[in-house]
């Protein structure tokens, strides 16, 4: 009996690291409005837009299969436009010049995430500075993103056949543990189109089960690819191909092609597919300052006997006038 119990723990033991090694690796989601809030994924576009925006995204995958991955992500991001002026000296002429007390390159951010997978989550903050430099009718941006993220095994979630089988492993499963690591990205953004390249997890910070150091366990160093084309069909209709491809440095790749039709930017129709067989079906409404999107993805799959698909909500609202804004600039 002893020895079996050995077994037990041993093959709980691998099973549990196997699974930090999934639900730990910190990534961000692959959401299916990521042109809504590509901010998430890319710190360089904290700001790009003038707006000062706030943005709430719920995610639910797999419906139909219990403890299926759950995310939420709320999001802010501003500009520090040119809006007040300093009084400078001159020490030479002895002349007094009215000059702006900021330069309006500066773009800030900062969201909170959280995932639970089973009995796993991820709670994490992430803080964004943001410049952005005037190419004549263009933009390009440079971003850099602290985070650390929280971690945790919900004993109270998780049900074993033989509890007594992990006893020695619950005082390292009942703490959290905390990974700090960085992001950076670059963004280019003109009136038609836009293009951004980011890194996720720079430093691959090492994961922590409890107190002990996992060393050959890492955060995945992903990098992100995207990119959207803007096409003025009539007075009242533009389309907006589009794309992002996520890819790590195990050469997992993750794409999304996509198109979507504006309506008098107010109303919006979107389909994409996905590397890994899925659908993507997007709708939305913008009201005033409030923009409403929905997406349904659907997979064509073996999986999808097993989930009736995915749902994901995004909430968001943009405020900065246009006088403040770069009037070239419309991308809802």
């Amino acid at each position: 009996m002893i020895v079996m119990y050995k077994k037990l723990l041993v093959i709980m033991a691998i099973l549990l690291l196997s699974l930090l090694r999934i639900a730990g690796q910190g990534e961000t989601p692959m959401y299916s409005q990521y042109m809504m809030n590509a901010f998430l994924f890319n710190p360089a576009i904290a700001g790009s837009e003038g707006y000062t925006s706030f943005n709430l995204t719920s995610r639910v995958q797999w419906l139909g299969i219990k403890d299926a991955p759950m995310t939420y992500s709320f999001s802010f991001q501003t500009r520090l436009l040119k809006r007040s002026y300093i009084l400078k000296r001159n020490s030479v002429k002895q002349k007094t010049d009215l000059l702006p007390s900021r330069t309006g390159r500066v773009g800030l951010g900062a969201s909170v995430i959280t995932d639970h997978t089973g009995a796993f989550s991820r709670t994490g903050m992430q803080f964004t500075y943001a410049y952005h430099i005037f190419m004549a009718n263009s933009q390009l941006s440079l971003g850099l993103t602290g985070n650390v993220y929280q971690f945790k095994y919900d004993l109270s979630a998780a049900q074993f056949a033989d509890p007594g089988s992990i006893a020695g492993l619950i005082p390292q499963l009942d703490k959290a543990y905390y990974v700090p690591d960085a992001n950076f990205g670059v963004y280019y953004l003109k009136e038609d189109y836009y293009a951004g390249l980011s890194i996720e997890n720079m430093l691959q910070s090492a994961i922590r089960l409890g107190n002990n150091l996992l060393t050959d366990s890492r955060l995945l160093r992903t990098y992100y690819l995207m990119g959207a084309y803007r096409i003025k069909y009539s007075h009242d209709f533009d389309f907006e191909p589009s794309f992002l491809g996520k890819f790590n440095e195990r050469i997992a790749f993750l794409g999304d092609l996509g198109c979507k039709l504006y309506y008098k930017d107010n109303y919006w129709f979107g389909l994409s597919v996905r590397t890994n067989k899925d659908i993507i079906a997007m709708l939305g409404v913008r009201y005033n300052r409030l923009y409403i999107g929905y997406a349904f993805d659907y997979g064509i799959s073996n999986f999808t006997t097993y989930t009736t698909g995915s749902h994901e909500l995004m909430l968001a609202l943009k405020f900065g006038d246009s006088a403040r804004r770069y009037k070239w600039i419309i991308r809802y």
